[in-house]
C-alpha cells in the first residue's frame, strides 16, 4: 500500500482531471457520494483508510485512462518546424520566437533531422564562432530526426521512443500531424 499520497485537497482536482463524476467516484471506491462531497468541500476530516481508498481508486482510474491513450491524445498539433536548407540563424530565431528548445527538420514535407538549442551549443563547444554558425545551413549540422509514429500508436509505445528521442513526431496518413516532447509527457502525471 503506497502511504505518500497528495494533501487531501487534491481529490477533487485530481477527479476533475479525470473528468469523473462525484457519483462515478463513490460508485468505483464504495465511499458515498455525500462523504466524497463533504471531503470536497473541507466539511470534514476523511479517516485515513477513507482516503487511502480514494486514491487508490483515483490512481486506478488514471492508469486504465492512460492505458488507453494514444500518440493523437498527447500530441501538440502545432508543429513548428523549419527547412533543411534555412540558416542555424533562422532556426534560432525561431526557437525564441516560439519558446520552443527544439524543431523538426524537414525537406519539403519529409523529416530529415533535428535541431536543437543543446546541438547548437555543442556546435559553439566545439569552436564554431557564432557568425560562423549562424550563416551554416541546418542540413550540415543538424542531429538525428525525430521517430515517427502512426498517430493510433498506444502511448505507452512513445515512452519508450522518448528515452533515446527528444522528441516523436505524429502522422497520419504519411503526413505530420503533431509532436510529443517530453512536457506533453510530463502532463500525464
Amino acid at each position: 500500500m503506497n502511504n505518500s499520497f497528495p494533501p487531501v485537497s487534491d481529490i477533487k482536482r485530481i477527479r476533475k482531471s479525470l473528468d469523473i463524476t462525484q457519483t462515478e467516484l463513490a460508485a468505483a471506491s464504495g465511499v458515498s457520494q455525500s462523504t466524497i462531497a463533504k471531503i470536497e468541500r473541507n466539511k470534514m476530516s476523511a479517516s485515513y483508510e477513507t482516503v487511502v481508498k480514494l486514491f487508490e481508486t483515483l490512481e486506478g482510474m488514471r492508469k486504465n485512462e492512460k492505458r488507453d491513450l494514444t500518440a493523437a491524445d498527447v500530441a501538440s498539433d502545432k508543429v513548428v518546424t523549419i527547412q533543411s536548407t534555412d540558416r542555424v540563424h533562422q532556426a534560432s530565431d525561431l526557437m525564441r520566437a516560439t519558446g520552443y528548445s527544439q524543431l523538426p527538420v524537414l525537406m519539403g514535407e519529409i523529416p530529415v533531422g533535428s535541431i536543437s538549442e543543446k546541438g547548437i551549443f555543442e556546435l559553439l563547444r566545439q569552436g564554431l564562432t557564432m557568425e560562423q554558425l549562424a550563416q551554416t545551413v541546418i542540413s550540415k549540422v543538424m542531429d538525428e530526426s525525430y521517430p515517427v509514429v502512426a498517430d493510433s500508436t498506444p502511448i505507452s509505445s512513445v515512452t519508450s521512443l522518448m528515452g533515446s528521442s527528444g522528441a516523436v513526431l505524429v502522422s497520419r496518413k504519411g503526413k505530420i500531424v503533431g509532436m510529443i516532447t517530453n512536457a506533453d509527457m510530463l502532463k500525464l502525471i
